[in-house]
Parts: structure tokens; sequence; C-alpha cells
């Protein structure tokens, strides 16, 4: 018997969660557009070609706020825990949103420095014309 765990996240994006998990090469993760929900959940669809296969081992689910991480833990079996993958997904979804969201102001991204105890420095540019 499989036990589904849900917890909660911060991402309120789905832009920016997805360009998180392309970025941390986490593959086949697909927009949930079968519903005819407004939201935008992420499947993590299994590779398994087998038809009785029937349940998603992770997604993110929309609950009005932000996405919840839905995990089935008996099919976990990556070689970390689940608390360091939503860790490593928090990193780069706060980049992509830091980003993003500075571009809309005219910044642009010059360079993501990564140092040794895993903080990061983002460096952003803006010039104003001169009238």
């Amino acid at each position: 018997m499989s036990h589904l765990t849900k917890v909660k996240t911060c991402f309120q994006n789905v832009s920016y969660l997805q360009k998180a998990l392309v970025k941390l090469e986490i593959p086949n993760f697909k927009n949930n557009k079968s519903t005819n929900s407004p939201t935008n959940n992420l499947l993590l669809l299994s590779e398994d070609k087998n038809p009785v296969y029937h349940h998603n081992d992770l997604a993110f689910n929309w609950d009005g706020k932000a996405f919840a991480l839905n995990v089935d833990s008996d099919y976990w079996n990556q070689e970390y825990s689940v608390n360091h993958f939503l860790t490593r997904i928090k990193k780069e979804y706060a980049t992509e949103t830091i980003v993003g969201e500075s571009q809309k102001f005219g910044f642009k991204p010059i360079r993501i420095k990564q140092h040794s105890d895993g903080s990061r420095v983002i460096s952003l540019q803006r010039y104003n014309p001169i009238i």
C-alpha cells in the first residue's frame, strides 16, 4: 500500500517552477491540462509504459495559494531525501524568481556565482538612457 504525502511549498508561479525543474534536469514534468480546472498542476510522468500503472510518483498541485508537493513515499527511490529534493528546487525557484521579476524592471542578470557553502550571489545591471 502506498502512502501519499503532501508538502506545502512557497511556489506560486508555474513558469518559474518549471524553469527550476528544467535547470535541475528533472525530466518528464508536464502541465496537467486533463481536468477542467483553471490551475496548472505539474505531474512527473512515469517512463513506465505499462497501462496498468495509473499513479504519479510526484506532483505539484495548486491549492489556491501555492503549489503543494505530493509524493508517494513508497515509490521514492532517489539517492537523496524528499526534503533535500525540495531544498534544491527552492534554491532554483528563488533564483528564477529574482531574475524573472527583476527583468520586468529592466535589469539583466550579468552573473550568478555559486559559493562552496551553497549560497549564490546574483549580479544584475540596468542602464538608464541619458535624456
